[in-house]
């Protein structure tokens, strides 16, 4: 991409015929010359294009009045994207870049709509992995209903970045009803999350090299927002939602304690978590409250609402395995409880350090 585009909802009369030349990418591709505009044309504009897109000027243009009509607030987000390996078992560093950002838009309720990409590519990486992530950003937001509007492109030297990182921001907008926050938990909530913890975390770690695995696990990276829409269409009362990525289930439960001065309870035996996931677990001396998840979120709902959001996620295929966990308690504030599968309890600390690097 270039230093930056976007504009009216209009093609752009400039016919866009630049082809990327050589299996590898060069600093010439990051000069802003020829060569770059080959990339942009060739790899980015040809798999993102779209009418925001299309005149390729230094920003995106959204008319006010259009987004209003959606909503009284808007929620913006960014991430960064380094995970190793590129390519893994159910998707890349692609599809982490779009459903990430997709996720951290839809859990505010906001429905997403936007996104930049800004790609820092390494001298030396092969044109084909290129196109083949971009594609995969394609399809992710083809899947989610968002349009990539804008974004930049920077090579560095080879040996200043490892092979490829991704930013992407996002734009959504929150309906007027809706106050989503990890502070309004309350006593007597009800705790959901809407699949299996920890795939992502186990499908990063058997494709990484080192470590030799073989596991049937594939990463659970999807788009989240029409799960949370199906929430607020049944009339659901969300107090807290939050996606559960680095740090996992431990960390976002620990959050909603702090912010909202209350405890947590949880049942370890409610907590869905695949055979193979406890098994590598077990061999690594590795807690799978602590993996990173992609496609897994928190809720906060009051108690009598607690069945009718069990049945809105379930009947979504983002929440077909969703299952109750646990609930809020008055206290000790800031704390979180987890009852065993051997009829004891231990306090689930916040995560100190990190358990895996580099997983998203």
């Amino acid at each position: 991409m270039s230093d930056g585009r976007g504009a009216p909802p209009r093609k752009s009369p400039r016919a866009r015929s630049g082809k990327l030349r050589g299996d590898t990418i060069t600093l010439s591709h990051g000069s802003g010359g020829r060569a770059m505009r080959d990339l942009i044309d060739d790899v980015f504009v040809g798999s993102f294009d779209n009418p925001a897109l299309a005149p390729l000027e230094d920003q995106a243009r959204f008319p006010l009045a259009e987004l209003a009509r959606s909503g009284d607030r808007l929620a913006f987000t960014t991430d960064s994207y380094v995970v190793d390996p590129l390519f893994f078992p159910g998707g890349d560093i692609g599809t982490l870049a779009v459903n990430g950002t997709v996720n951290d838009l839809a859990v505010s309720g906001a429905r997403p709509l936007y996104l930049t990409c800004s790609m820092i590519i390494e001298e030396g990486f092969p044109a084909a992995e290129l196109r083949r992530v971009a594609a995969s950003m394609r399809a992710a937001a083809e899947t989610a209903s968002v349009a990539i509007v804008t974004g930049d492109t920077k090579v560095v030297n080879r040996g200043a970045a490892d092979k490829l990182f991704i930013n992407t921001a996002g734009i959504g907008v929150i309906p007027a009803d809706v106050n989503i926050s990890a502070a309004r938990a309350r006593p007597g909530d009800r705790l959901l999350v809407n699949g299996h913890i920890g795939d992502h975390g186990v499908a990063i770690l058997a494709a990484r090299d080192d470590l030799a695995l073989e596991v049937p696990i594939r990463s659970d990276t999807q788009p989240l927002a029409a799960l949370v829409q199906s929430l607020l269409a049944a009339g659901i009362r969300v107090h807290c939602l939050r996606d559960a990525t680095r740090g996992g289930l431990a960390t976002v439960l620990n959050e909603f304690a702090d912010s909202a001065g209350v405890g947590i309870r949880i049942d370890e035996s409610a907590i869905p978590v695949r055979e193979a996931v406890r098994g590598v677990s077990e061999l690594l001396g590795l807690d799978p409250l602590y993996y990173a998840n992609e496609g897994v979120l928190v809720a906060a709902v009051p108690a009598e609402d607690a069945q009718a959001a069990l049945a809105a996620m379930r009947a979504q295929p983002a929440g077909q395995h969703a299952a109750l966990i646990g609930e809020v308690t008055e206290g000790p504030a800031g704390s979180v409880i987890m009852d065993t599968g051997f009829g004891g309890e231990r306090i689930v600390d916040m995560l100190v350090g990190e358990q895996l690097p580099r997983i998203c």
